[in-house]
């Protein structure tokens, strides 16, 4: 795996590094020891899945509050996504930017999302799934959100008139 650090200080991606024969190829998705070595969270909690059927479908932008802070790991599966990330540590240098990145089925790239962070994508492709591995239990008393269309962050979408959940268009502007 190749760690890569973001804009946004403790986000990375991580790119698999598949060993390729006739049969197709084998690339590992989690390692503990490595994972450690780059002061990640080495403890998944929680796995799930998401499935998308409709291309422009977003979901989020989420994020646990304390003391229930989120970190996650995400890979695109099937099809593909615009994954958004927002720092939201009021100390950090980078406090209310936002960063994007293509996961896609081929391009062989992981989003380690540190707690702290919010967290959306907008799918791609109809039918796209995409796989999480969380580092926190959820907390639905914890569960926050920022508004995918918020004109503080001016949040560039690739695909115009998305699908959202109710929830997820009523969150609040932060201004």
């Amino acid at each position: 795996m190749k760690f890569r650090e973001t804009k946004l200080k403790g986000a990375y991606t991580i790119e698999l590094t598949p060993i390729e024969d006739e049969r197709g190829f084998f690339a590992r998705s989690f390692c503990q020891k490595e994972f450690a070595q780059h002061g990640l969270k080495t403890e998944i909690i929680q796995s799930n899945i998401v499935y998308n059927k409709i291309r422009g479908t977003i979901r989020g932008i989420h994020y646990q509050m304390a003391p229930h802070e989120e970190a996650k790991l995400v890979r695109c599966t099937k099809g593909a996504l615009y994954d958004i990330i927002i720092d939201l540590r009021g100390e950090s240098s980078t406090y209310c930017q936002w960063e994007a990145f293509e996961l896609t089925e081929t391009n062989n790239l992981m989003l380690y999302i540190p707690e702290r962070l919010a967290h959306g994508f907008q799918i791609l492709k109809d039918d796209t799934m995409v796989f999480y591995q969380m580092f926190t239990e959820y907390h639905p008393e914890s569960a926050r959100g920022v508004r995918w269309d918020d004109p503080f962050f001016n949040i560039t979408w690739p695909i115009e008139n998305p699908l959202l959940s109710e929830k997820d268009k009523n969150w609040p502007l932060i201004i």
